[in-house]
């Protein structure tokens, strides 16, 4: 019998995580388990875990562990409690209704996938993709820009080789043995692109299943289009989300299978700040916040 896991993170967002798990705790294929680390040990979000309708575990952490540390700690503990499949979501989205999960398994058995991942898309506005997704040169901002007829997809239910981590993504526990957890080290903003540059570089099938979708709040607005929207580049809206993105992003360029970006990473970012924003203090602040991950500084501002 198969045993499916699924491991939720947060932190100080009780009620938007009690969303969340109303829908994980509802699958039509229920889950077996479920574990909530929570980055705030709050007594209140203990209580919402412990009344759900299935098996839980509630992991209360003394230490912000982000969310690389705490997708790292549930995973091992689903791990170790002998799961096949671990099923990740976060606190502030949640999968679009109750057949995503029995959708995900289908999906991964017909194309023999150890990793899945269903379409994120806007909670505000299902028809949008919650981060833009480039394919070639080319990028798509709304779910039906997917099933673009291009040759580039194994079939018509499947994106293969291209998938969001953690929302709603699920590995099987074979996976997980052959390209490990998120790096606690990155803290938050960056760990779902390192674990997935393991998963691109180990040779195990994984795809975004288009056919199922999980709920999440918009994050395009960071996405700032250069040269006449040819291309993209990132800018968060606030200074701690820029520190670890930007010092996250210096270490995951200098890693096998990211270094060949490195020439449009640094193009992209010149443009933004120096041609298109004459920022010439934020180019600094992204050169030093490179040079941090580049060196493997991983402090914590």
């Amino acid at each position: 019998m198969t045993t499916i896991v699924g491991v939720v993170v947060t932190h100080k967002r009780r009620e938007l995580l009690a969303e969340s798990l109303a829908v994980l705790s509802s699958q039509d294929r229920p889950l077996d388990h479920l574990i909530v680390v929570d980055n705030a040990a709050e007594p209140e979000v203990g209580e919402l875990v412990t009344s759900q309708p299935i098996p839980t575990t509630y992991i209360p952490s003394q230490h912000n562990l982000g969310g690389a540390g705490g997708f790292a700690l549930g995973m091992l503990h689903a791990l170790a409690l002998g799961a096949d499949w671990v099923w990740c979501a976060d606190d502030d989205g949640r999968p679009e209704g109750p057949a995503v999960l029995s959708t995900l398994l289908a999906c991964a058995d017909r194309h023999r996938l150890g990793q899945v991942s269903p379409v994120v898309v806007n909670i505000d506005s299902p028809d949008d993709l919650a981060f833009p997704l480039r394919r070639g040169l080319v990028w798509r901002r709304k779910r039906s820009e997917l099933f673009s007829g291009d040759g580039e997809s194994a079939s018509d239910d499947l994106l293969p080789g291209i998938a969001s981590l953690m929302n709603g993504a699920l590995f099987s526990v074979d996976t997980l043995e052959k390209i490990g957890v998120p790096d606690l080290r990155l803290f938050f903003r960056g760990d779902e692109v390192e674990m997935h540059r393991r998963l691109a570089r180990s040779g195990i099938a994984f795809g975004t299943c288009l056919t199922t979708a999980y709920l999440h709040p918009d994050g395009s607005d960071e996405f700032r289009p250069i040269l006449g929207g040819r291309m993209h580049t990132q800018y968060p809206d606030n200074e701690v989300k820029r520190y670890f993105t930007y010092r996250n992003r210096g270490y995951l360029m200098s890693q096998p299978g990211m270094r060949k970006l490195l020439p449009q990473e640094y193009a992209r970012f010149t443009w933004f700040f120096l041609v298109q924003q004459r920022d010439v203090a934020g180019f600094r602040e992204w050169m030093r916040l490179r040079r941090l991950g580049r060196s493997e500084r991983f402090e914590r501002p």
